[in-house]
């Protein structure tokens, strides 16, 4: 699968440690976008719109965004027409976002999810897919919204 990554300085660790097993698995990451390191502050809604064209210029590529909490990565990036992002913390919404929502960004939250928990959250993120039907016509719904 072809994953685009980001990050501002508070989602950094856990950016790397999860495109790190990302490739293990055998993904395309082709890119990390965002802050170098920690102490490098950067606007996170910047990488998030940067990340969402990247994940929007090849269909069925994946997104996954990483800041403080992953809640002002999603309010970013779901101002971004096509993107349904979703902060995730437990595995059931990690794999209900992906079958349900037909999520196509997964955001996290470096200072709220550890590496193990993280690797856990991305893997079924990834391994679940969209099972439209009557989800279909709910997401149907969501973008009707963004063309109001």
């Amino acid at each position: 699968m072809r994953l685009v990554f980001g990050s501002d300085h508070g989602g950094v660790t856990l950016r790397r440690h999860l495109a790190e097993i990302a490739r293990e698995l055998g993904h395309d990451v082709v890119a990390e976008l965002g802050a170098t390191d920690e102490s490098h502050s950067v606007d996170y809604p910047d990488i998030a719109v940067a990340v969402c064209n990247e994940v929007l210029a090849v269909s069925g590529s994946l997104g996954v965004l990483v800041c403080g909490t992953g809640q002002g990565m999603a309010m970013a990036a779901n101002r971004v027409p096509g993107i349904r992002a979703a902060v995730l913390s437990d595995g059931f919404s990690a794999a209900m976002a992906r079958a349900h929502n037909d999520a196509n960004v997964l955001c996290l939250g470096g200072r709220v999810v550890g590496l193990g928990l993280g690797r856990t959250l991305l893997v079924t993120f990834l391994d679940a897919t969209f099972e439209g039907g009557r989800h279909g016509r709910r997401v149907e719904m969501l973008d009707a919204l963004e063309r109001r």
